[in-house]
């Protein structure tokens, strides 16, 4: 149960998983945690970033989506797909709350997990997406030449 990067990059995988179950479904989002917990080998995870994003985007929806939506480049948030929409929320839950976390692993993550699993180039306007909420939200980060 380490925050190494690669038990973030588990975190972050079953975390978009999740959210995923949770917009398809709607269940309860501690029933599907339970399940995740239950169902997954959760020894390589930092299981305590699953459980904040997975807790916090749900909560922070409205703000997260007010963050990203500006920026999707004319398309409307319901023609997003549920990989892309999950993606986007919790991105930009990151950028938000977790300063901790560097933008560019940020978005290298989210990247990363939609050419796992999104739609065809769905990887390319999430990266869109993002480098402008970055330059938004992080951009004394962005802005730094160092």
């Amino acid at each position: 149960m380490s925050n190494s990067p690669a038990a973030r990059r588990k975190a972050r995988h079953y975390a978009m998983q999740a959210l995923y179950q949770w917009h398809m479904s709607g269940s309860d989002i501690n029933k599907i945690e339970a399940e995740f917990r239950t169902d997954y080998d959760m020894k390589p995870v930092d299981v305590a970033y699953f459980h904040e994003i997975l807790h916090e985007v749900p909560k922070q929806l409205s703000e997260l989506e007010a963050v990203f939506v500006p920026h999707l480049q004319g398309r409307a948030l319901n023609e997003l797909d549920p990989i892309t929409l999950a993606l986007l929320r919790m991105a930009c839950y990151e950028l938000k709350q977790r300063i901790d976390v560097p933008y560019k692993v940020v978005i290298n993550e989210s990247v990363s997990l939609a050419k796992k699993f999104g739609a065809t180039d769905a990887h390319k306007f999430i990266n869109g997406v993002l480098d402008k909420v970055s330059a938004e939200l992080r951009s004394v980060e962005v802005n730094h030449r160092g």
